[in-house]
């Protein structure tokens, strides 16, 4: 650690925390040499600290330490062995939860519970679940032709780059990280510069866990500056994303034009739910409006578009708003609270103006739609009906605690409204009828449909979208196939085959 790197921190509560502020490079805290960053809570407004960012000189140094680390050491790992790193680190992360936890809450101001018993918990399980597939990834025998032997071979692609958001701010890295290096590649990852300070104790623990240096590099900064680089870096063999489909078309550009680079993409939504005649309303109620607002709505599969057959809309209505008055915005450490802050001014003010258009364009503003207190960046849940699809509401990725809802009166009509936008990360279905399930399961263009539930995640099942919403997945068998690269491989068996002869005219 260099001098300076560890800063005194409070929570919202007056709770004093230590927290890593400088850029995570071959197993070092170094200054970065890009500008300070001033961290906000985003509970309280309030300066956290002032954290180091990467400019061309730090990503540059990065991507030489990974490069380096997976020549000369990584790729040269036993496989087992590799897997006995993450499951260290896993049972370091587990030790260090609740710390963890607070640092997330400190970052991003979700509630506590949350940041402890699911995102913290499920980025312990992702690191698990990959240690235990490090030594199990392997190709196949394929017998082609009597006289050769024929096999394909999975190895890894080198330095992986990885850029993350600020909405999860540890389980995304992990989605990357776990797999990835499961894998035997090495990662050069790029945090939020709104919210670095989990990961940066994550790579502390790395330390501890005895991870070779330069395996995993962690540094942080402005996307056109740190994150453009990155893409665009030729050091690089692959770039995995999650964040908004507009940079993710930047990010592609970036890694066509430097080394053609693979590129995995988990990018917008804007998720419906379709609540059938059929469904356990009480049921539905109380998923949808876990779907719509999970995260503050701060989650790209949020499921903000509600469809409610028209003949249960009234008794519907009646359920969901009843769960909705329920959802409460406050403190973090409190344990009623369900919902925290926006993220910062900007994104406060961004669905502040989502709703003020929704209105503006005739929706019926059943619920919520200003902010809540006076200090912090919270907005109430809130709720629109009488939406139509036109609406920007219905049409973009709000990322807010907002949700409209409209009536169908076929699953025909419910499927083609479902399909009517742009992206296709995630969808729901409610309904007590396994053909209606089925059905609309294999219509709902997405990558993802919860049926009965939403926002069901485990490490075995792969998770990514379609259209605008990207490609490539993230978790699962799949997710180690995205950081491999498939080779093929025939071999001769000369002891009793001839080489055929070349035609006398080719000599």
């Amino acid at each position: 650690m260099t001098q300076n790197d560890i800063q005194s921190a409070k929570l919202s509560n007056g709770e004093p925390l230590q927290v890593h502020t400088h850029l995570f490079i071959n197993n070092t805290f170094v200054p970065g040499h890009g500008p300070l960053f001033e961290n906000i809570n985003p509970v309280n407004e309030q300066v956290i600290c002032k954290v180091q960012s990467a400019n061309e000189q730090d990503v540059d140094a990065a991507v030489e330490a990974a490069t380096k680390a997976f020549k000369k050491v990584w790729r040269k790992e036993a496989a087992a062995q590799r897997g006995r790193y993450l499951y260290k680190l896993a049972d370091l992360m587990e030790r260090d939860k609740i710390e963890l936890a607070k640092l997330e809450v400190l970052d991003s101001g979700k509630p506590f519970m949350v940041a402890r018993d699911a995102d913290v918990a499920d980025s312990i399980a992702c690191f698990r679940y990959f240690a235990g597939w490090a030594d199990k990834i392997q190709g196949d025998i394929i017998n082609s032709t009597y006289d050769k032997t024929c096999c394909t071979v999975l190895s890894p692609l080198g330095v992986v780059g990885a850029i993350c958001p600020w909405n999860y701010t540890i389980m995304m890295p992990t989605w990357k990280l776990a797999p990835a290096l499961a894998a035997g590649n090495t990662v050069v990852l790029k945090t939020s510069e709104v919210t670095p300070l989990a990961m940066l104790k994550v790579a502390a623990l790395m330390v501890e866990a005895g991870f070779p240096a330069g395996v995993v590099n962690i540094i942080t900064g402005e996307g056109h500056v740190t994150g453009s680089y990155l893409s665009s870096h030729p050091g690089i063999q692959k770039l995995a994303f999650t964040g908004s489909t507009h940079t993710g078309r930047h990010i592609m550009e970036k890694a066509v034009k430097s080394n053609i680079k693979k590129v995995q993409l988990q990018l917008s939504g804007k998720s419906s739910q379709i609540v059938c005649a059929d469904a356990d309303l009480q049921n539905a109620a109380v998923q949808v409006c876990v779907g719509a607002f999970i995260n503050n709505g701060q989650s790209c599969c949020a499921g903000s578009r509600i469809l409610v057959q028209e003949e249960v809309l009234d008794e519907f209505m009646a359920l969901f708003m009843h769960q909705v008055s329920m959802v409460y915005a406050g403190d973090p450490f409190e344990d009623n609270v369900a919902l925290g802050p926006l993220i910062n001014k900007a994104q406060f003010e961004k669905v502040l103006r989502y709703i003020e258009s929704g209105v503006e364009e005739g929706a019926t503003l059943v619920q919520g739609g200003q902010r809540q207190g006076d200090t912090g960046y919270f907005i109430e849940p809130t709720v629109f009906c009488n939406c139509t699809l036109n609406m920007r509401i219905m049409r973009e990725e709000i990322f807010g605690p907002v949700a409209g809802i409209m009536s169908f009166k076929t699953l025909d009509e419910a499927i083609e409204m479902a399909n009517d936008t742009d992206y296709g990360l995630a969808g729901g279905v409610y309904t007590t009828n396994l053909e209606t399930a089925i059905n609309v399961s294999e219509s709902l263009e997405a990558g993802t449909v919860w049926v009965n539930c939403y926002e069901v995640f485990d490490q075995s099942t792969p998770f990514g979208g379609f259209k605008h919403s990207g490609f490539g997945k993230d978790l699962g068998l799949e997710s180690l196939r995205e950081y491999s690269n498939l080779k093929t491989v025939k071999i001769q068996r000369t002891s009793w085959a001839k080489a055929p002869a070349l035609p006398k005219n080719k000599l």
